[in-house]
């Protein structure tokens, strides 16, 4: 009886934890433990229609309480961060070769496609991640890479690419955040974000946009009757967006309503969904889409998981609304495989001397990019991202948007990478 007894209890035990892992029909963090072979531990993913999110903690259970940066978003909204083309910032950078202006390199260049200006006014670091979208200038732009800005800063030239290929005429002087609030905020989607970190090229930025925006709206073509639902099935024709602009594509009414929907059981419970994940100590996640991992994104802390989630979540699930093959969903230790692999393959990396170290390590058919603060009292990875590379087949060319090239266009963008 004494045994039933403790198999009645570990029975309710069981159901009890299980019945708060679905609370507000959200999966949350938790589940099986995992062989800690590496520094990252896997929890029980949170699904969200066509996403599965693995959140991610350290497997020592440390994680660092506050970090000092400020993010781009918080920065633009404030003021204390300024972006603006390169020819408007003439003056504001300053010479070189010993301070004389009519050197060559110091001439006045003009407005470039791939390189902005910014200036970070803020007393804190500056923490930029490759794939947030900056909106207004002469372009829609990305940063092509994680890097960190200085407090208080000298104006930096900022590598960026372009995601707005048809139009060259100024809209604003200076930049703005993607998103008209901070629910609506996001980033490019992984598809286009590997296309700028992996490839560093313009062109292929410019492929995927355009094929992002397709898959859009094919998203948000109103569904007919009789249809059997989901997206892009049973649809009707879909409707021109009549934009080559991936920002405002997504600021779309119909396009916004998809990505919100895709996001539903995340978003609806988000307060939730991160009162759990600070509770787990949770430091990221890793992606899956229609059963396929294809990316995790990892923090130095649980407070800059939770500052960059909306617009995280909200670019994973527009990437959901692509149309792909259906795999069978992935287990925790699928996830924790992917974390595990080895990056034995090779290495680039480049760095500003005691603020940043960014690396780039590609091995098999996967590649890693770490970017590690070397400003005083931090020495740790700020921001790790890994992805899937796609296969042949998923990088055909996609149909190329009808406009004439820019001024300044170079047909390669390749950011400059110190071996």
């Amino acid at each position: 009886m004494k045994n039933l007894g403790r198999f009645a209890l570990a029975a309710a035990l069981v159901f009890a934890a299980a019945a708060f892992q679905h609370w507000n029909s959200v999966k949350a963090a938790g589940g099986p433990m995992q062989a800690e072979s590496g520094p990252y531990r896997v929890l029980a993913p949170i699904e969200s229609g066509n996403l599965l999110l693995f959140p991610v903690v350290r497997a020592d259970g440390k994680s660092i309480a506050e970090t000092p940066f400020i993010t781009l978003d918080e920065g633009l909204k404030s003021g204390e961060v300024e972006v603006t083309e390169a020819g408007r910032a003439r003056g504001l950078v300053r010479p070189r070769n010993g301070g004389n202006p009519q050197a060559p390199e110091n001439a006045y260049r003009g407005d470039e496609v791939n390189t902005l200006v910014l200036v970070n006014h803020s007393k804190r670091p500056l923490l930029l991640l490759a794939g947030e979208i900056v909106t207004g200038g002469k372009q829609d732009r990305i940063i092509a890479k994680d890097r960190i800005v200085p407090a208080d800063a000298d104006p930096i030239d900022l590598s960026v690419f372009c995601i707005e290929p048809g139009r060259w005429t100024g809209s604003s002087s200076t930049f703005g955040a993607a998103g008209k609030s901070a629910a609506k905020s996001f980033m490019v989607q992984p598809e286009v974000r590997e296309r700028a970190m992996a490839e560093q090229d313009q062109q292929q930025v410019w492929n995927s946009v355009n094929g992002a925006i397709s898959q859009m709206e094919v998203a948000a073509a109103p569904a007919s009757s009789g249809s059997s639902g989901g997206f892009g099935r049973g649809a009707s024709a879909p409707r021109t967006l009549g934009t080559s602009s991936y920002a405002k594509a997504m600021q779309d009414t119909a396009v916004s309503e998809k990505v919100d929907e895709a996001a539903a059981p995340v978003m609806n419970a988000r307060e939730q969904v991160l009162a759990k994940l600070r509770d787990e100590h949770a430091i990221g996640v890793v992606v899956a889409v229609r059963g396929e991992i294809i990316w995790a994104d990892l923090f130095a802390s649980t407070d800059l998981l939770s500052r960059y989630w909306t617009k995280l979540v909200r670019s994973y699930a527009a990437e959901s609304l692509t149309e792909g093959e259906n795999h069978a969903a992935p287990s925790v230790a699928d996830a924790q495989h992917f974390l595990d692999e080895p990056s034995t393959g090779t290495e680039n990396s480049e760095s500003e001397v005691g603020i940043y170290r960014y690396r780039e390590m590609k091995s098999g058919g996967a590649e890693t990019f770490v970017l590690e603060s070397l400003l005083p009292g931090t020495g740790y990875d700020v921001h790790t991202s890994k992805m899937k590379l796609r296969g042949e087949e998923s990088q055909a060319v996609k149909p190329q948007p009808d406009f004439e090239p820019p001024i300044h266009r170079p047909d390669v963008y390749r950011p400059e990478i110190v071996r």
